[in-house]
């Protein structure tokens, strides 16, 4: 057979596998391109939308002129505002937000006079531990099924990430306490987390699959565990080169708001650093509350093999009516305190003014088409769901005390939005907020008692479930 006699048989041979595949049930048929082709030629604007959108961001065509008037930044119940940090290249924006809550609560304790920044290369580090730990240990709970099972899956898929929610800042500052910023300041790799913790996950998942085959050989329990250890302490010099190894003890002194020293250093360690300026466990003194539309409100949730399944507390939750959570949080801000919070950030998000607002962009207009799911339908096709944490911080009420408008403090640094912070009309709130965590002295007694009732489990791999980052 000659080159060309060659090349035409595989032409024809790939020419009929295509027919063939496209005349399987299901597929696109000639027919139906045909029908989609003509559907588009009849559209008398798309060549004149496609050469705007061809060379510019769907954004910056699609944004509603209508919305675009100055915004309003008067808020009628606004806690004191405080200074904005920036995460950087890195998914820590729960510990952000959950140490934004505790140094304000600081600083209201001592009438606004002092001022304290906590270090979140310090907590990170043991964060990191902790959910290695959750990996190894995952792993050898389930050696007995097989590694294409869903949790086994689960561990070996997500070995490693930076998210979480405030019962991580809870967790982990009530077991290892805290430092200042400048104690143990952030490295490369905490602001730029990507290549460590692919380079930790890699090793997570050898030390894994070494798990099962010494599970798999029979090995008992207490060989499984020596051996975890031995690789945690691998994983613990991998982060000690990176984040640097979390400081034992420490000399400080505490410093007004512009900067002067009050009283003489100090000596602390963590733990000690910890009492003095949170007072006392974090647990126990709040509630998570979520809206999912999905499930049944006024029941308490609870995630299976969160990040705290062994080092911890479960993230746990009670599902609320928007009306409900509202009225927490409007409680809470007028008498001055701030909320961890959570949203779906990226929907409506105009950028260049720092405002979330539902109109601020026709998607559908440019297109062509609608966008019609409500929030329970776009939870659960995974097309919106809690993706970054902010502080909520203040409310704008009408004359009848009812939300217009809210105010987060967000930490990508205090350049972006309003001065760091975001504005957010309340039907983009009631639409894209998902979890807050509010102190319990403002939760009613009939709320808590929903509360403490036996949580249904639910999966982590829920669309809802994403950890905040």
């Amino acid at each position: 057979m000659n080159k060309k006699t060659y090349l035409a048989l595989c032409l024809c041979l790939s020419m009929a596998g295509v027919a063939g595949a496209q005349q399987r049930d299901g597929g696109i048929s000639p027919d139906m391109l045909r029908s989609m082709q003509q559907a588009h030629a009849a559209v008398p604007s798309a060549k004149a939308i496609f050469n705007a959108m061809a060379s510019n961001k769907i954004d910056d065509i699609a944004v509603n002129f209508a919305n675009q008037g100055a915004i309003d930044t008067y808020f009628s119940n606004e806690t004191p505002k405080q200074s904005i940090h920036d995460q950087q290249s890195s998914g820590r924006c729960w510990m952000f937000s959950g140490f934004n809550v505790l140094r304000a609560n600081f600083a209201k304790q001592h009438a606004d006079s002092l001022a304290v920044e906590f270090s979140h290369n310090y907590l990170f580090f043991y964060d990191q531990l902790e959910k290695a730990n959750l990996m190894l240990q995952g792993v050898i709970d389930h050696a007995d099924e097989p590694i294409d099972s869903e949790r086994v899956r689960f561990f070996f898929k997500n070995p490693l990430n930076d998210g979480g929610t405030f019962c991580g800042v809870s967790d982990l500052a009530d077991k290892y306490g805290l430092v200042p910023a400048e104690v143990q300041p952030e490295t490369f790799s905490a602001e730029n987390t990507s290549k460590m913790s692919s380079l930790v996950s890699s090793k997570l998942r050898e030390f894994g699959l070494e798990l099962r085959k010494m599970a798999a050989d029979g090995k008992k329990a207490a060989a499984l565990k020596a051996r975890k250890t031995e690789m945690l302490s691998t994983i613990y010099n991998m982060l000690c080169l990176t984040l640097g190894e979390p400081v034992k003890e420490f000399t400080y002194a505490f410093k007004t708001k512009d900067g002067k020293p009050v009283g003489q250093p100090r000596k602390y360690t963590p733990k000690e650093f910890y009492e003095a300026t949170v007072g006392g466990p974090v647990s126990g003194t709040f509630i998570m509350v979520m809206n999912d539309p999905r499930r049944e409100y006024y029941k308490t949730y609870e995630v299976e093999y969160d990040r705290h399944t062994y080092d911890g507390q479960n993230w746990k939750y009670l599902n609320l009516p928007m009306d409900d959570i509202e009225r927490l949080a409007i409680a809470s801000i007028k008498d001055g305190r701030k909320m961890y919070s959570s949203y779906d950030v990226g929907k409506q998000l105009d950028r260049k003014r720092g405002y979330l607002d539902t109109e601020n962009y026709d998607y559908g207009s440019l297109l062509g088409t609608t966008f019609g799911m409500d929030k329970a339908e776009r939870i659960s096709t995974f097309d919106s769901g809690s993706t970054h944490a902010m502080t909520l911080t203040a409310v704008d009420l009408d004359e009848n005390g009812k939300a217009k408008k809210w105010k987060v403090e967000n930490s990508w640094g205090a350049s972006y939005g309003q001065a760091g912070c975001l504005i957010m009309s309340d039907r983009w709130f009631r639409e894209y907020m998902f979890r807050l965590v509010v102190d319990k002295k403002y939760v009613p007694a009939e709320t808590l008692k929903q509360y403490e009732q036996k949580p249904v489990m639910v999966m982590p791999e829920d669309p809802l479930f994403g950890t905040d980052d």
